[in-house]
């Protein structure tokens, strides 16, 4: 069945939290979507202009995720995305106050409508045999069963640009775009993320695209693209 074309900004906040992290029965984050994937995040949030969506950890203490979920129902609908969450000190102040914070990801989400444009002078191919990820990209490599689809321009007869699958659900699969230094700036991000793109349509998800704020060439990316901004998530491990 093929995508909703148009689906809310809560509906896509909520199917990128299940795409990027495995829940347990309650809804808890447990792990990371991805093989060998380590512990999810302590906490979720994922901030949009018709509301928000949070998870929190399984194994947090009662009290902490009572406390949490307190500070979380406060926090406003996204405005300004690149103004941080205005709970976010009482949140880290709330998780610290129980172990040291770790990591902080914060960044915005798109997801890839249908059409979106590729170079025609470049020719992505998809990847099914790890031989052609092995040189530049040993991890994808490694991974490629779970990585599927995984499409990449090939020089010389090694991959130099790449967009696989890093997290999937039945409802999405997450992009995972690395380029070789030498070949950037060529738009090949561009065209690998466009083929994936269309690969992950046509096996019926939805393709999230998402990254952090300090990757700016990430971001000019999804520019390039005309990717639909649905909001910002934010991870506090």
């Amino acid at each position: 069945m093929r995508p909703d074309p148009a689906p809310s900004v809560l509906d896509l906040m909520t199917i990128q939290v299940e795409t990027l992290f495995r829940h347990d029965p309650a809804g808890r984050l447990t792990t990371v979507n991805e093989p060998g994937g380590g512990p999810a995040p302590r906490l979720f949030l994922g901030r949009t202009a018709a509301g928000n969506v949070w998870r929190l950890r399984h194994d947090l203490p009662l009290a902490l995720a009572a406390e949490l979920s307190g500070i979380l129902a406060d926090e406003s609908p996204l405005g300004d995305p690149r103004q941080p969450a205005v709970t976010y000190e009482r949140l880290v102040a709330a998780l610290e106050a129980v172990a040291p914070v770790e990591r902080v990801w914060d960044g915005p989400a798109w997801w890839i409508p249908e059409g979106v444009d590729m170079r025609c002078d470049i020719t992505p191919i998809v990847v099914d045999d790890p031989a052609l990820l092995r040189d530049g990209f040993p991890g994808w490599a490694r991974d490629l069963a779970a990585a599927s689809p995984c499409v990449a321009v090939v020089v010389d007869g090694a991959a130099v640009a790449v967009c696989c699958s890093a997290r999937t659900s039945p409802r999405a699969s997450e992009a995972g775009v690395e380029t070789l230094e030498r070949y950037r700036g060529r738009g090949y991000a561009s065209a690998v993320v466009a083929a994936w793109a269309a690969k992950v349509r046509r096996a019926g998800r939805l393709p999230l695209y998402s990254t952090s704020w300090p990757n700016v060439a990430s971001q000019a990316v999804a520019r390039r693209l005309g990717l639909r901004f649905y909001g910002v998530d934010l991870h506090i491990t």
